[in-house]
């Protein structure tokens, strides 16, 4: 099933912007995402249970969620005739406030449950050290690695042309 939803969702993408190289772009943020909750698990010395496996769902959601604010506000800057990299370092600096709450609000509202000590904490905890710890390296991939890709996909096109 999870190969199926993911090609589900790849196929949203592409329809969304008509384009596989953006839709990659995009879908990027899942590996990154898992990475962070993989290494915030191991960490902390939990195990990989069903709940953490739960978390990396709603992880991948946050994940593309904030991909996707910044390649579509990027696109619509390039639609108005800047560079890839004008288009990036302006969507960059504009979106960098709604990256950031996005990752704080979902952060902060899993810290109680990753802290968590009492009854029933042992379901609660994978789940929540999955999301913030991907949600942190989700979080600098949307700021740093994801315009440098945008740029190294979009910016060789626009370098032949001109």
């Amino acid at each position: 099933m999870v190969p199926a939803a993911l090609a589900l969702v790849f196929a949203l993408l592409y329809l969304m912007f008509n384009s596989v190289k953006d839709g990659l772009l995009v879908f990027s943020g899942i590996p990154f995402a898992m990475t962070g909750g993989v290494l915030a698990l191991w960490l902390r010395g939990l195990p990989l249970s069903m709940s953490s496996a739960v978390g990396f769902i709603a992880l991948s959601g946050v994940a593309l969620l904030n991909g996707l604010v910044m390649v579509a506000f990027v696109r619509s800057l390039r639609e108005q005739g800047q560079t890839p990299e004008q288009a990036m370092r302006e969507g960059a600096q504009v979106r960098l406030r709604a990256v950031l709450l996005t990752a704080l609000v979902a952060s902060l509202g899993f810290l109680p449950m990753a802290l968590a000590t009492s009854t029933g904490a042992e379901v609660q905890r994978p789940l929540a050290t999955v999301v913030i710890g991907g949600i942190l390296s989700s979080t600098v991939l949307t700021l740093l690695i994801l315009p440098a890709l945008y740029v190294w996909a979009h910016g060789a096109r626009g370098r032949r042309r001109g």
